[in-house]
């Protein structure tokens, strides 16, 4: 009996689970059909089916100046540390520092009393040689005196001569002269200071022409020749450019960044470009034809590449339909950039406002021109 009446009870349990379960499913299954209606909802007032206001243009081609970009420093094509060859006290400094000098100008004066001392006792034996030199010539031509004593005498005037040069060498060594025009620095010396051979008195530099170093991609090696056109320009002197000409271009390849250095030389008249100045190179390059150039804005970058948004139908300049276009980008150029490949003459870009656009949703078309006025 007890077991025979333990059985609807089971039944009863059975029946009760299975309604608890359908309750739950029917409860889950309504949440996931409002969620949906939902996420339609916010997709209808996320992207309207209206057409979308974008701004955009059309592509066209254009005759596109090249150049190569590279940061470069200026050297001085002439520059000396002066120093003195041997030592000795400074007895007259003629230079301040700043001052532009000529070739040749004196600058320091070593002591040289003792070398011109020796100079004049030099100069006397060398006088005195010649007379003797004259006399023995004399004689010998009418045979009063031997060939012998001739030679004696032509080698003692040789020997006098040679003293009073070696002297004069002496002497011009203790005068610091410039060896080109240029510019003196800071002086380093002082008069009355003794000073040893090779120490530093100032610096020289001639600031008439200036070399600009800088380096490139080995890519760029075939479209770099000797004598050609650099536009320099620096930080202190914005909006001012300064011509230049490649003087040469260093025949060995980076080993260890695979540049290339090359050298141009710049005229200075003016000396406002100083050595040690950091500047910025454009190696001016032939034009480019038919090269399409769109605002960066235009430009849309992410994980899998650059796109473009295009505005596709037979009236694409007043509107359309939104289409995406991979893209292949260059040279930058200001607030533009080159193109490579994806855009040909006449596809209608958008600008601005693409953002707010899907694939395949309508737009019309402001064009750029009105845009900037409304601006």
């Amino acid at each position: 009996m007890n077991s025979g009446s333990s059985v609807p009870g089971r039944h009863k349990h059975r029946l009760y689970s299975i309604g608890v379960a359908a309750l739950l499913l029917a409860a889950l299954l309504g949440g996931v059909y409002g969620w949906r209606q939902e996420r339609r909802a916010a997709a209808a007032i996320s992207y309207p089916s209206h057409a979308i206001a974008v701004v955009a243009q059309a592509v066209v081609p254009e005759t596109l100046p090249q150049s190569l970009e590279a940061i470069g420093s200026l050297q001085s094509v002439q520059e000396v540390m002066l120093s003195a060859e041997v030592s000795g006290r400074i007895v007259s400094l003629t230079f301040e520092a700043g001052v532009t000098v000529a070739a040749g100008a004196p600058l320091v004066q070593l002591y040289d009393a003792p070398e011109r001392a020796d100079r004049a006792a030099a100069a006397a034996r060398l006088q005195l040689a010649q007379v003797q030199y004259k006399r023995a010539q004399a004689l010998s031509a009418t045979g009063a005196d031997s060939r012998a004593r001739l030679d004696q005498a032509e080698a003692e005037l040789a020997q006098a001569r040679a003293a009073v040069d070696q002297l004069d060498s002496r002497i011009a060594q203790k005068l610091i002269k410039a060896p080109f025009p240029g510019q003196i620095g800071l002086r380093r010396v002082n008069l009355g200071q003794y000073v040893n051979a090779g120490d530093p008195v100032a610096t020289l530099t001639n600031l008439d022409q200036l070399y600009a170093n800088f380096t490139l991609p080995q890519q760029e090696f075939s479209r770099l020749r000797v004598g050609g056109m650099v536009a320099i320009s620096a930080d202190p002197f914005p909006g001012r450019t300064f011509k230049a000409r490649i003087n040469a271009i260093e025949p060995k390849v980076g080993e260890g960044t695979r540049n290339i250095t090359v050298q141009a030389i710049i005229d200075n008249p003016d000396h406002r470009l100083q050595p040690g100045m950091y500047v910025t190179a454009h190696v001016e390059l032939p034009t480019r034809a038919h090269a399409i150039v769109v605002p960066i804005t235009a430009i849309m970058t992410s994980a899998s590449g650059d796109t473009v948004m295009v505005v596709q139908g037979p009236e694409a300049r007043t509107g359309g339909k939104a289409g995406l276009v991979p893209v292949v980008t260059g040279q930058r150029i200001g607030d533009r950039i080159v193109v490579e490949q994806g855009l040909k003459d006449g596809d209608v870009i958008v600008t601005r406002g693409q953002l707010r656009v899907q694939p395949g949703a309508a737009v019309t078309v402001t064009p750029a021109e009105t845009a900037s006025r409304r601006d």
